[in-house]
C-alpha cells in the first residue's frame, strides 16, 4: 500500500510540481505528516525530492529527475479508454485504476502538453443518465464488470420482468452497456450449464425440483445466441467455474445497435391514423418514437385542401399513443381507431368545461388582444 502511494507521489510531482504538502495530502488521501514522512523516505531511497520553504514553497523534483515507472498495467490501460464516463468507472469499481492510468500518462507527457487532460476535461463531459431520473447503481455491477474483463463464467439468479419469477442461468458475460442510466449485460447462456451454484446449499429435493422446473429446450435455444439482461434484475452472482472462450468476432456496439432497434420495433404493436397540420408534422418525431415517425411520414400522401397530412403511425399501445399525441394538441386529429378518437373527444370536452367558452376568444396570430395598446375597452 505504501509503495503504491510513494510511486503515486513521485508521479504527481513529475507531472505538476511544485506541490504543497496540503495538495499532496489531498491527492494521496493521507495527512500532511504522512506526506512529510513519505518525502523523507523517497529522498533516502535516492529520489531527489526537495522541499522549498516559505509561502510559495512546496515539494518538487530536482535535476530534471523523471521516473520510468510510467508503464500502464493492463487494467489501467483498459480503464483509461473509459475515462470519459467517470460515473460508469466509479460504478464498476474502476475509478482508482483510471486515476492511476491518467496520472501515468500525464507524467509521461512533454511539459508543453502536460495540461492536455485538464483542458479536455474543461471542455467535454459525458452525462449518461436520462433527465428527471435518479440513476441507481446495481449492487452486483462491480462483480459482473470484473467477470466481463476477465472472461469468467457467471452463475446468476435473474428476475424475469417486474415481480416475475426467478431463474438461474450460467452465463458467458461478453459486455456491459450503459443506456440512459440503466446497465445491461450482453451475454451468452452456457449450453451445458450444470445445476448447482446459486442455491446449491438448499436441500437436494428443492434443487431437483427447481432443475425440473427449468425449460431445457428454452435453455438450448438461448445458448445459440447472445442475449441482453438488465443488471438491476440480478439478485445474486457467483463464479460459474473457469473462463470461457470468447468469440473474438463478436462486435458489442453492432450487437447492441441491432438489438436496440429490434426492441424499439417489437413494442410497436398498434396502429393509429392521424391527420396533422404542418406544425404537427414537425412535432411528430419529438412526440413519438422517431423511427416510427420517420416511416409514417415517408409513407404519407400529399396534404389535403386544408393543408393537413394523414399518416398511419405504429405505436406501442392505445394508452401510450394517447399520452404521446396529446403533446401535439390541436395540431393532430385522431381518425382511427374510434376508441382513441373518443379519448381525445373526452379530453376536448373536459378542456372546454375547464376553460369555458364565455370569455373572449384568443386572438389569431398577428392580431392584438383587446386593450393591448394600453387603453381600456369598457362600455360607454
Amino acid at each position: 500500500m505504501r509503495a503504491a502511494r510513494l510511486i503515486k507521489m513521485v508521479l504527481l510531482l513529475q507531472s505538476r510540481q511544485p506541490m504543497t504538502a496540503a495538495e499532496l495530502a489531498r491527492e494521496l488521501e493521507v495527512s500532511e505528516r504522512t506526506v512529510t514522512r513519505d518525502a523523507q523516505a523517497l529522498s533516502e531511497a535516492g529520489v531527489p525530492v526537495y522541499a522549498d520553504r516559505g509561502r510559495a514553497g512546496g515539494y518538487r523534483l530536482v535535476g530534471g529527475y523523471r521516473t520510468r515507472l510510467t508503464g500502464l498495467a493492463r487494467g489501467e490501460a483498459e480503464a483509461l479508454f473509459l475515462s470519459g464516463v467517470p460515473g460508469a468507472l466509479r460504478d464498476m469499481g474502476l475509478e482508482d485504476a483510471a486515476s492511476a492510468a491518467r496520472l501515468k500518462v500525464s507524467a509521461a507527457l512533454l511539459p508543453a502538453v502536460r495540461d492536455a487532460p485538464r483542458t479536455a476535461a474543461q471542455r467535454f463531459h459525458l452525462d449518461a443518465p436520462a433527465w428527471f431520473r435518479e440513476p441507481t447503481v446495481p449492487p452486483l455491477l462491480p462483480a459482473v464488470a470484473d467477470a466481463v474483463w476477465s472472461d469468467l463464467v457467471l452463475t446468476v439468479r435473474y428476475r424475469r420482468g417486474e415481480g416475475g419469477t426467478e431463474v438461474v442461468r450460467e452465463l458467458e458475460p461478453y459486455g456491459l452497456v450503459l443506456k440512459a442510466g440503466a446497465w445491461y449485460l450482453c451475454a451468452r447462456v452456457a449450453e451445458h450449464a450444470p445445476d448447482g451454484g446459486l442455491g446449491a446449499h438448499r436441500s437436494g429435493t428443492a434443487a431437483r425440483a427447481e432443475a425440473t422446473h427449468r425449460d431445457k429446450t428454452t435453455r438450448g435455444a438461448e445458448a445459440a445466441a447472445h442475449r441482453v439482461y438488465r443488471l438491476d434484475r440480478f439478485t445474486a452472482v457467483e463464479p460459474g467455474g473457469g473462463r470461457f472462450a470468447r468469440d473474438e468476432t463478436f462486435d458489442l456496439a453492432a450487437f447492441w445497435a441491432e438489438r436496440a432497434e429490434q426492441f424499439a420495433r417489437s413494442i410497436l404493436r398498434a396502429e393509429v391514423v392521424v391527420r396533422l397540420s404542418e406544425e404537427g408534422l414537425r412535432g411528430l418525431p419529438h412526440a413519438v418514437d422517431p423511427a416510427a415517425a420517420r416511416e409514417a411520414l415517408a409513407a404519407a400522401g400529399p396534404p389535403d385542401g386544408h393543408g393537413r397530412t394523414t399518416v398511419t403511425l405504429l405505436v406501442e399501445s392505445e394508452e401510450v399513443a394517447h399520452a404521446q399525441l396529446r403533446a401535439l394538441g390541436p395540431e393532430a386529429e385522431i381518425l382511427a381507431p374510434a376508441s382513441l378518437r373518443e379519448r381525445f373527444t373526452r379530453d376536448a370536452l373536459r378542456l372546454t368545461t375547464l376553460y369555458g367558452t364565455g370569455g373572449p376568444a384568443a386572438p389569431a396570430d398577428g392580431e392584438e388582444a383587446p386593450g393591448a395598446d394600453g387603453e381600456g375597452t369598457g362600455a360607454a
